[in-house]
């Protein structure tokens, strides 16, 4: 059957939590549903008034975690064309469950006793059968309550309500079966203001929709990847949400670091795809899998993530305690890395995944003439995720007294001349992959913008890469492939989509490589999709010149979230060298959102105050002590005042 789709459901996430419906706030079928744990527990919610569904009129988020439905009922009340008796339904979801509070209203001019019913059911169907459309009722494995005040044991009422008056009933639902889950307090204190104050607006959704997704694993807190798919730790996901969300501070990083260590492969296991090193792809709740295992291994990036994510989190503030606790996992990651034989790959397994990078759909990765790239397959931004990882392998060997800095050295500038001689395809711009016979898979994609930043490209193969991806780049974001492809689809999932963490990806790579001017059209995009999707940007778009949304992509996804935190440290030009010392500023100019100040930008335990005139020029309001803040140049950084924050 056919995965549901979600483009016009209204989605309130407290992970481990999700609750999502049509417009109209009822639980009907397809998607629908309150789920915890990747397990269904309210399958069905409708509310009737004398038998009647109220007509909806209005749905919106009102946070992260939730919702107003508004309703009217057109056979009651008053006669004439004005209607006068409403139904509201206000929505919170939780870590355990969702409360849902409903209204009557009676603005007519006469006394309304009305029947007030609710039909409530759960299927405790898992998250993957419903993905998939064949979700059916499952028998045992998890109990619900459902509760009301007032109470009424069938959720039925008969309310009289005078003239101006209204009458509510609040419904919890909760999972029981497990422990209790604390609702996460607001983490980030992020905020900006811009003269286009669409960036306010993209910054300020993406930092409540991060909250949300927050979770924990013990003491430690990680962003789950999105709702309603992926609300589960991830390697890649996870690991990239954090690193683009590093502006939050470093503490999510650091928690996702450690339940990913914790995770690392041990041993060769070809049904999880687990080998020694290797950092996994996704867990999921042993009740509620459906074709790949609790614990999975299969991605080739997230090792190489792994490292440099450490590497930055340490730049950001990361306490060396807790950095070199990880150190002997970058070890192990690192031996996985160099135990390739030539570049990094893989092969697909009967049990898992076709694609194991980021475009891992079956159809993700093809040459131009639309051919299917078969494996082993090497991606290109695998092996520049490789050499960055191997840089930052070095300096953090060194840093802690460790040996190794020099082999991973030598190792990271033989990836480098391999690769420039391997994957540069005659058209003068870096192949998508190499394919199981050594030919270049030649598809214009945007995996070429994930090479940028690392250090992986000389200038010159920097601009021819810049280039290309202006060719690539729609009114909304970057094309995941060209219109020239054979295979491109505007809303396909890999093949012609925007994907907002790919394009925010570029984005940090245009801006650390000095392409200023790419970088600025690239903010500008990022700006206009989001004002297109109420500046809740969704896992992927059509990347025409319209932004289509794609019918069943998640929304909230915790990567395009943390595009705002993103676009702020490009704006700024932002190098944090907490360690070091020292933090460098590089602002785009003239900025593309005019004037702007952020405020609450956490490096190391100090918040950074900045401003930036539509001109460029910085000032450092506060921030961190124990720090100097420096141009790119080296200047020393306009102070508006002494900074004051504890670092």
């Amino acid at each position: 059957m056919a995965q549901p789709y979600l483009h016009d459901h209204v989605t309130c996430v407290a992970a481990p939590a999700t609750w999502l419906s049509g417009p109209s706030g009822q639980l009907t079928g397809g998607a629908d549903g309150l789920y915890v744990n990747d397990r269904r527990v309210l399958s069905r919610l409708v509310v009737t008034v004398d038998g009647r569904p109220p007509v909806p009129v209005t749905a919106r988020r009102t946070g992260a975690s939730s919702a107003v439905f508004a309703a009217v009922l057109r056979e009651l009340g008053d006669d004439g064309p004005d209607p006068t008796v409403t139904l509201t339904r206000r929505r919170l979801v939780e870590p355990n469950g969702g409360t849902e509070t409903i209204t009557l209203a009676n603005a007519s001019h006469q006394t309304l006793t009305v029947s007030l019913e609710v039909e409530a059911s759960t299927d405790y169907a898992s998250m993957g059968a419903v993905k998939d459309g064949v979700a059916a009722a499952i028998e045992d494995g998890m109990s619900v309550s459902f509760e009301s005040e007032p109470a009424s044991p069938d959720f039925r009422w008969q309310v009289t309500i005078a003239p101006r008056e209204s009458w509510s009933v609040e419904l919890r639902f909760t999972r029981t079966d497990g422990p209790a889950v604390a609702r996460s307090k607001r983490f980030s204190t992020l905020r900006v203001s811009a003269d286009d104050r669409r960036l306010d607006a993209l910054v300020r959704a993406g930092v409540q929709d991060l909250d949300a997704l927050r979770r924990t694993d013990g003491a430690d807190v990680y962003y789950t990847a999105g709702s309603p798919w992926y609300l589960t730790l991830f390697g890649r996901d996870s690991l990239w949400s954090a690193r683009l969300g590093l502006p939050l501070g470093h503490d999510v990083a650091a928690g996702t670091l450690r339940a990913l260590a914790k995770r690392q492969g041990v041993r060769h296991d070809p049904d999880t795809d687990e080998e020694p090193g290797k950092i996994l792809h996704e867990v999921r709740p042993p009740d509620a899998t459906y074709f790949l295992p609790p614990v999975y291994y299969g991605t080739v990036d997230a090792t190489a993530l792994f490292v440099s994510t450490l590497a930055d989190a340490y730049r950001w503030g990361m306490p060396r305690t807790a950095v070199e606790a990880l150190l002997d996992n970058v070890e192990r990651g690192m031996e996985w890395l160099a135990g390739h034989d030539g570049f990094i790959a893989y092969q697909s397994s009967a049990k898992g995944l076709t694609n194991h990078g980021w475009k891992d759909s079956g159809d993700g990765v093809q040459h131009a003439d639309g051919r299917l790239a078969t494996g082993p397959l090497a991606l290109s931004e695998v092996q520049a995720y490789a050499y960055r990882a191997a840089v930052d392998a070095a300096w953090l060997l060194e840093s802690f007294g460790r040996e190794g800095g020099g082999r991973w050295r030598a190792w990271a500038a033989d990836l480098a001349e391999r690769f420039r001689a391997a994957f540069w395809c005659p058209g003068g711009y870096p192949a998508i992959a190499l394919d199981g016979t050594g030919q270049q898979v030649d598809s214009i994609a945007s995996n070429m913008g994930h090479l940028l930043g690392t250090g992986l490209l000389s200038t010159a193969e920097s601009a021819a890469v810049a280039e290309r991806l202006a060719e690539l780049r729609s009114p909304f974001g970057i094309r995941t492939v060209a219109p020239s492809s054979a295979g491109y689809n505007a809303l396909s999932y890999h093949l012609g989509s925007v994907w907002p963490h790919d394009t925010a990806i570029a984005l940090l790579g245009l801006a650390r490589d000095g392409h200023a001017g790419e970088a600025a059209a690239v903010i500008r995009a990022l700006l206009d999709a989001g004002e297109r999707f109420d500046f809740r940007l969704p896992e992927l778009y059509g990347g025409d010149d319209l932004p289509t949304p794609y019918p069943a992509s998640c929304r909230p996804q915790a990567w395009a979230a943390a595009a705002g935190p993103a676009i702020l440290t490009a704006l700024l030009g932002l190098d944090a060298d907490v360690p070091g010392g020292r933090i460098t500023f590089d602002p785009l100019t003239p900025s593309p959102v005019g004037a702007f100040r952020v405020r609450g930008l956490k490096i190391g335990d100090g918040e950074l105050d900045v401003s930036v005139t539509a001109a460029g020029a910085l000032t450092v309001h506060n921030g961190p002590v124990g720090v100097v803040f420096l141009m790119a140049d080296g200047s020393p950084a306009v102070i508006a005042r002494a900074a004051t924050s504890e670092a």
